[in-house]
């Protein structure tokens, strides 16, 4: 697979300084809807095949703003708009979830973030920069990390507030997999994959409700591993299993591949994705889990 084109002036923005301002207008956005009732108010299938609430369009709306306001050419590619060509569009596709856990958001529980991923081709292998910001504010915010902000740039390594991520700050003397986050956790599927849970050998299990937060966990070492249960999408994961990569852990996507052993950033993608500070870790879940979606599939 070709390189990215770093002249491409595209690819040459400042991602970091726009993925800034779009996490803070979402968060000014999400203000806009301060009950639970009004977060749950549905609008509708988006392209992703969910239904979408009124804070994921509100979401999305901020976010397309932003980035015609760029005025560069590219492909979005968003959970409630599917593929949306900005500028004429481009090669360069961006992979947004406006609000990965939007559960959480609706609830008002604190683990849900914006997910955007720049990619130079079509391919989660093409990811050049990776972008996750919580988006939960004041009184109950998460304490993951200072502001709740994580990015990767391929080749320059992923960081937490501004702090370099590592798949090793980890304790020394924990087992292999001590805490495993997964995500998909509805009790049925949780129930039928009991067994598989218990053969990865963690220690501790995990499930928060965001699988781009959750790869941040194995990014940073606060999780040795993460996996979903049922398929995800790439607007879940594009973001994350770059960051995860460049903090020096390995990332699978088992169930969808294309014929050159590449995963699409399409919104036809599903895949579980699995994540680990080190193979050997993956390995066992991939063993545990095997390759075959699960025959039975409940919403999340």
């Amino acid at each position: 697979m070709a390189g990215p084109d770093h002249s491409d002036p595209t690819l040459a923005a400042d991602w970091l300084a726009v993925c800034r301002r779009i996490a803070d207008d979402v968060r000014a956005a999400l203000a806009h809807y301060p009950r639970p009732e009004e977060r749950a108010r549905t609008t509708g299938r988006g392209e992703g095949g969910d239904l979408a609430l009124a804070i994921d369009r509100a979401a999305e709306d901020v976010v397309l703003a932003e980035l015609e306001a760029l005025g560069l050419p590219l492909t979005l590619v968003s959970e409630e708009r599917g593929h949306v060509p900005l500028a004429g569009g481009g090669p360069v596709h961006v992979v947004v979830d406006p609000i990965d856990g939007s559960l959480n958001a609706k609830r008002r529980l604190p683990f849900h973030c914006l997910s955007i991923a720049v990619a130079s081709g079509s391919a989660m292998e093409t990811v050049e920069f990776g972008y996750i910001a919580e988006l939960a504010a004041g009184a109950g915010a998460s304490p993951l990390a200072t502001g709740g902000e994580w990015w990767a740039r391929r080749g320059e390594g992923a960081f937490a507030d501004g702090a370099p991520l590592s798949v090793l700050d980890r304790p020394d003397d924990s087992p292999a997999i001590e805490v495993l986050a997964f995500e998909s956790a509805n009790p049925r599927i949780v129930a039928a994959l009991s067994d598989e849970l218990a053969a990865t050998g963690a220690k501790r299990l995990r499930a928060l409700g965001a699988i781009a937060l959750a790869l941040c966990l194995v990014a940073g070492g606060r999780a040795d591993a993460m996996t979903s249960l049922a398929p995800c999408r790439s607007v879940d994961a594009a973001a994350g299993q770059l960051i995860v990569r460049e903090a020096g852990g390995v990332v699978a996507f088992p169930d969808e591949r294309e014929p050159d052993g590449s995963t699409p950033l399409d919104l036809d993608m599903r895949s579980r994705v699995m994540a680990a500070w080190r193979q050997e870790e993956l390995d066992l879940l991939l063993e545990a889990f095997g390759g075959a979606l699960e025959r039975e599939q409940p919403a999340r």
